[in-house]
């Protein structure tokens, strides 16, 4: 088998967009599985730097098809912004390069009304949504009231439908939420557009992923925010509304498990988190903003400053369970140079006891104190090296040190933002 998943494996911005960048070299197809705009990948090549939202990062080479399927969520608006973006840079996105699941869901400006006016509404319990009408698109996808892409390119369909949706949302916006309602026919005119610019590109996503890996062709599977986003098993409700670890492969992409060969956790060497939620490792002082400011950690689709934190093992090995996870590229590791100690967090004390799983409520997560054990810094630079033997010995233990504590092989890391920062310790091969 040919599949392979990148998946961040903390709370996001761990760096997927640059590994999955890299890994597209040697793939022939790459697949964005679940999430919508509200993900943000960073990629540099060479002079050049490229941020992509919805478009996978395979986009960036020649003769790679790119899919978005079924289970991510899209915004037209937002798509072909992206696309007009690209090829400014001189980045080709055509029907051969790029397809679209006929079966994936429409985020409707209905939805990002929604978005903001339910966060509005929430006060100081908001959750931190960046009000892309994600978790309202997901919510009707569920309610079975969605509008697809498929519908989209039916003029009959798609006009009954929206009409439907719209006089429904209408009346919850305006008597439950206070906001003014929206109009039919601006909608409808400018979806309608969409519909023809779309419908080039639309395609039975599944089945031509299925062939690609029944012909053993090389596919890589993306995931958008970090696994601890999990609806399921992230810090609920400070999540996103998918599944962002390998386990939603098979959903969104509409491919079994058994197609997958190898699952690989993107990790910083530090923890980060965009947003409202419980973060147990947080550094609320100099050394946290010291981190931020070292690791450029400002969002890439809101442009909020992340928070920080010290390496939590514990939050990883949630991740490396519920994906299977079979190696780790380890991010950023060039942010930590310079502190005299560094810290890791391997387990959680909670009351009294000390536990290495991820509490399901809040409110016991926030009870957690991080279980501490204290490393040697270095104080190298370490942004130029081409192998695990040129890094200072406390970084090199450091990294054995993380691969002790999740329990998963270090498979490569980063010391900079370019794809050539990258050394490889064990090849990743498809």
């Amino acid at each position: 088998m040919s599949a392979f998943v990148v998946l961040g494996a903390q709370w996001g911005d761990e760096g997927k967009g640059k590994m999955t960048d890299y890994l597209a070299e040697e793939a022939e197809v790459v697949v964005r599985f679940q999430g919508g705009n509200n993900a943000g990948h960073t990629v540099e090549v060479e002079d050049k730097q490229y941020k992509l939202h919805l478009i996978p990062s395979g986009i960036l080479h020649d003769e790679k098809l790119n899919v978005i399927g079924n289970g991510v969520v899209v915004d037209p608006k937002a798509l072909f912004t992206e696309i007009d973006y690209l090829e400014g840079l001189g980045v080709k996105v055509t029907p051969e390069k790029l397809i679209v699941s006929d079966r994936a869901h429409l985020i409707m400006p209905y939805h990002i009304t929604l978005d903001k006016l339910k966060e509005k509404a929430r006060g100081k319990n908001d959750i931190g949504t960046t009000c892309k009408g994600i978790g309202p698109c997901y919510t009707d996808k569920f309610e079975r009231s969605g509008i697809r892409v498929c519908d989209l390119i039916n003029k009959e369909v798609f006009e009954e439908k929206l009409r439907s949706n719209l006089e429904a949302k209408n009346k919850y916006i305006t008597q439950v939420l206070g906001g003014e309602a929206l109009d039919f026919e601006e909608i409808h005119r400018e979806y309608s557009k969409y519909a023809e610019k779309i419908a080039p590109f639309v395609q039975d996503t599944s089945v031509v992923v299925y062939n690609k890996i029944k012909e053993d062709k090389n596919v890589l599977f993306e995931g958008a925010q970090g696994a601890m986003l999990d609806i399921d098993y992230g810090t609920y409700p400070f999540v996103t509304s998918s599944h962002p670890g390998a386990n939603g492969v098979s959903e969104g992409a509409g491919i079994g498990p058994l197609y997958i060969k190898e699952a690989i956790g993107i990790i910083k060497a530090y923890t980060t988190r965009v947003g409202s939620g419980p973060f147990p490792t947080e550094l609320n002082d100099a050394t946290g903003d010291l981190i931020r400011e070292r690791g450029h950690e400002y969002g890439t689709v809101t442009e909020r400053p992340r928070r920080t934190g010290w390496f939590d093992a514990v939050v990883v090995n949630q991740s490396r369970r519920m994906s299977s996870l079979t190696g780790i590229s380890l991010m950023l590791l060039d942010v930590m140079s310079g502190f005299d100690t560094i810290k890791i967090c391997k387990a959680y004390k909670l009351d009294g006891k000390e536990i290495y799983g991820l509490p399901a409520t809040v409110k016991d997560i926030e009870r957690c104190e991080p279980v501490y054990e204290e490393l040697p810094g270095w104080k190298e630079d370490i942004t130029h090296v081409k192998s695990f033997e040129e890094l200072p010995v406390n970084c090199q233990n450091y990294i054995r040190k993380i691969e002790e504590l999740v329990h998963c092989p270090v498979r490569m890391f980063s010391v900079g933002p370019d794809r050539e920062q990258t050394v490889v310790l064990k090849d990743i091969k498809f």
